[in-house]
């Protein structure tokens, strides 16, 4: 039996929506990892970019296509719902992926073509950068990852039927990406730019055709109005009645009403003693009368909810904050390792060269099998040992773990790779004698971690977030990560001024040192994890579990 919640209007929600989600999250995943995820080499070879700038470049990138996601979520939860976020975003993408195509098949829209690294090479123009980076307006296909993450889940009462979509969701995201580095980018690399590009506008356009067509059978929730306001206003009323005294009376504070019916009734709500200064902003005052038709002066009194919605921020916010140094190492990873293919043996045989910008297939690969493992396995197994399910925190704790090791191994195998570089006396990015082959390892650690933490994030946020922030809590994942992107971009430029290990040319510098330095990083932030995870308390997992597991 499910949890207790509202039932869906006849034929909408539930199991039939599932493969428009999914159709569309495959959709929109193919077209912006067949164009994002070969960028560095599309910059380098196209547009002469020099080797650690395109790295930079692609950083930003990707920190635009995980932050815009925040944005989209906003405007969800807010104002224009999730179904006209969706249609707005991936409409964006469809156009940037276009305009992305036409600098491929236009030979004005880019600098003349030359040997890569050559210093007669000609830098593109104004005119072809403000073309090139308008493209990648694409970034609005990002609004919709955790934003269709989010309307799926609404899809569904039962917490574990939404863990199960979530779980599927980002099965889908990872093997739609495999393809696209696997397809896409063979056929980029090997056919032509052109073709390839092609291939990712069709692919959003079918994405946003699919989701179109399902409409009919979802369930649409309102959106409530800025919640950022609402929390706004607890801060303003707490801080203007800083000086009156708290009571311990629950009929002394403003409760949410709400209609039941056609009647107005109280949502009765008690005070939580952590944060008790917010309580303030609930307190009712004898100006405060008259309040039964709802808050008359909202920056003066909220109600007992929003401090509680406030409160629950508070204290996931420190949880949140360790996802960012998690996620950096993963993003300087991310674009280092395509200078690292380049500089190595990518041939399989005396025929087939390993695309540069495919390498991050085995991440996918590998994440899309832990997923399922995961899923069919993994957690069915831990209920039967421990008779509970494996919860959020621990499935982000092992994620640490796992993120912590791919960076050693990389610096491990950057070191022989550098060393074989340096025993043939080989300068620049010039390829050493070792095989791509060796980067593998790294890449399934890295894999089999972001199947344990993302879902485990997204999760977390969605169950314990308030109400009327769900469309955000999803995109609260996409926010550090685009920030990881960010901070990732900021101290590699930061070494680059301070240290010798990124030169240019990889092979007259020290990358090792770089994946060195971001496993301390690594240790120091997952000690800060296990304080916080000690620390957090679960405000509806638990109570949610509890109560399937009496309806079962």
């Amino acid at each position: 039996m499910e949890a207790q919640g509202p039932s869906p209007p006849l034929n909408q929600g539930g199991w039939i929506t599932f493969p428009f989600f999914i159709a569309t999250m495959a959709g929109l995943t193919l077209a912006v990892g067949g164009w994002s995820n070969n960028i560095i080499v599309y910059l380098i070879e196209e547009f002469n970019f020099k080797s650690v700038d395109a790295a930079q470049i692609a950083n930003i990138i990707n920190g635009c296509i995980n932050l815009f996601p925040i944005v989209g979520a906003i405007f969800a939860d807010s104002f224009l719902g999730s179904f006209v976020v969706v249609i707005i975003s991936s409409s964006l993408s469809l156009v940037g992926v276009m305009l992305l195509t036409l600098t491929a098949i236009l030979d004005p829209l880019k600098p003349p073509s030359c040997e890569s690294g050559s210093s007669s090479c000609r830098q593109p123009s104004k005119p072809q950068l403000f073309v090139l980076y308008t493209s990648l307006a694409s970034i609005g296909a990002a609004g919709t990852r955790f934003t269709l993450a989010t309307m799926g889940a609404d899809q569904f009462n039962n917490t574990n039927h939404q863990g199960v979509f979530f779980n599927w969701h980002f099965f889908t995201f990872y093997a739609a990406t495999l393809i696209s580095v696997v397809g896409i980018i063979y056929v980029e690399d090997k056919v032509s730019w052109a073709l390839g590009f092609g291939l990712c506008v069709l692919a959003n356009l079918f994405a946003l055709v699919i989701f179109v067509l399902g409409k009919r059978y979802y369930r649409f929730l309102k959106p409530q109005g800025s919640p950022f306001t609402r929390l706004a206003c607890v801060i303003v009323a707490a801080f203007q009645k800083r000086n009156v005294l708290l009571s311990s009376k629950l009929e002394d504070y403003y409760q949410e009403p709400q209609e039941r019916q056609n009647k107005m009734v109280e949502t009765i709500t008690s005070p939580s003693n952590n944060f008790k200064f917010l309580n303030r902003a609930a307190l009712i005052k004898v100006r405060d009368n008259n309040l039964t038709s709802g808050i008359k002066k909202p920056w003066n009194i909220c109600t007992l909810q929003q401090v509680e919605d406030l409160k629950t921020l508070i204290r996931i916010s420190p949880l949140w904050s360790t996802g960012i140094l998690l996620c950096t190492p993963i993003a300087i990873q991310i674009s280092l390792i395509v200078l690292q293919a380049l500089a190595m043996d990518r041939h399989l045989g005396a025929n087939f060269q390993i695309p540069a910008g495919s390498m991050i297939v085995f991440v996918m690969i590998t994440t899309s099998i832990t997923l399922a493992i995961i899923d069919r396995f993994l957690i069915p197994m831990w209920q039967k040992v421990f008779g509970r399910s494996l919860t959020p925190l621990q499935r982000i704790g092992l994620g640490h773990v796992l993120t912590i090791s791919s960076m050693g191994v990389s610096a491990l195998v950057e070191s022989k790779r550098h060393n074989a570089a340096q025993s043939h006396k080989l300068t620049g990015n010039s390829v050493a004698p070792i095989s791509v082959l060796w980067l593998v390892p790294q890449l399934v650690l890295v894999g089999a971690a972001e199947a344990f933490h993302f879902p485990g994030q997204v999760s977390l946020y969605y169950q314990e977030f308030p109400k009327s922030l769900k469309s955000t809590a999803a995109a609260m994942v996409a926010l550090f990560i685009g920030i990881a992107f960010y901070l990732g971009a900021a101290m590699v430029d930061l070494m680059r001024k301070t240290t010798e290990w990124l030169p240019n040319g990889i092979n007259d510098g020290r990358m090792d040192n770089v994946y060195w330095a971001l496993t301390v990083i690594g240790i120091v932030n997952f000690g800060y994890y296990l304080v916080c995870a000690w620390l957090y308390k679960y405000q509806n997992f638990e109570k949610a579990e509890h109560s399937e597991s009496n309806s079962s």
